[in-house]
């Protein structure tokens, strides 16, 4: 096992933002599909049960006599002839003795079929049975079993809108979190560029431009104070070092190079000749009777000598 974790890898605000707002919406989005999906599923559950039962009173209506007389076939044909065009899985209809008269399924087209039927037994009423009356007498009983066509469609509907939904939204989070996105990281990366060169090229003149958004021309605004007074301070250090340096070289007096200059030139100026017969020439001024004017008239007077001849 590694004594040092590996460095985790650090996200940018722009990424952590951008999912964030995506996220939030990705979940604003299923929770309300999901809620208007279970309450379009229950809304259409009682319309199913309700249309069920209507159609049950239909075909007892229709088939009344045909049971009063036995009459297969035209028992047969009515059940045909109403539960083909209405979302009717099956049919049945029995004498009151319990024996089928007539009888009518719908055709199975395959796996399609399968699953409406499962989704007709898991949300509708199954089956439906209502008794057949003549003359205030029970004769016989429809029993209906629903179909879920519709109920397939509605599902397959509303998991496309979902994913329409879902696709719409997350296309307007991501739209409107690179325009918020560009209000909040724009500024802060121009001030990251000024800090850096700042600190990298003592880019002290550089400024961070003002933002959109309070804070962040806030924090500019104080930043760029920061830049002025170290702009200021910089610019004072730079004058105090010129003049200790021009202080380190120069005579107080005369404001002329010293002996420390003089010898530093010269080593330098020896070091350049590299070439035989390369030549170099050294002047020197000397001021006369400069002994006797300061023991006559004192040093006041030599210094006054001395500062003319270096003005000269």
């Amino acid at each position: 096992m590694s004594l040092f974790k590996a460095p985790e890898q650090r996200r940018s605000l722009r990424s952590v933002l951008r999912r964030g707002h995506l996220g939030v919406a990705l979940v604003a989005v299923i929770l309300a599909s999901a809620s208007m999906t279970l309450l379009g599923v229950l809304a259409l559950k009682v319309y199913a049960d309700h249309n069920l039962h209507l159609i049950a009173r239909s075909i007892n209506y229709t088939v009344e006599a045909a049971v009063v007389f036995d009459d297969q076939v035209a028992a047969t044909k009515a059940l045909d002839m109403i539960a083909s065009t209405e979302a009717v899985a099956e049919a049945e209809v029995y004498t009151a003795n319990g024996e089928l008269l007539a009888h009518w399924r719908r055709p199975e087209t395959g796996l399609l079929s399968k699953v409406e039927m499962l989704l007709a037994d898991s949300l509708l009423q199954q089956p439906i049975k209502v008794p057949i009356e003549h003359q205030g007498r029970e004769v016989g009983v429809v029993v209906v079993s629903g179909h879920g066509a519709n109920m397939l469609r509605f599902l397959l509907s509303g998991l496309l809108g979902v994913l329409l939904c879902t696709a719409l939204s997350a296309w307007s989070a991501l739209y409107l979190s690179r325009r918020l996105l560009g209000g909040i990281t724009g500024p802060l990366q121009q001030l990251a560029e000024v800090a850096h060169a700042a600190r990298i090229d003592r880019a002290f003149d550089r400024r961070v431009p003002p933002a959109h958004i309070a804070e962040l021309d806030s924090l500019g605004n104080d930043f760029n104070a920061l830049l002025d007074e170290l702009e200021s301070w910089q610019s004072h250090l730079q004058n105090e070092n010129q003049s200790l340096a021009h202080q380190a070289s120069h005579d107080s007096l005369t404001n002329l190079p010293n002996r420390a200059y003089f010898a530093a030139r010269l080593a330098l100026t020896l070091r350049t000749l590299n070439k035989p017969g390369d030549k170099v020439a050294v002047l020197f001024l000397d001021s006369d009777r400069f002994k006797d004017i300061n023991d006559t008239h004192g040093h006041a007077a030599g210094d006054a000598v001395l500062v003319a001849v270096a003005t000269r």
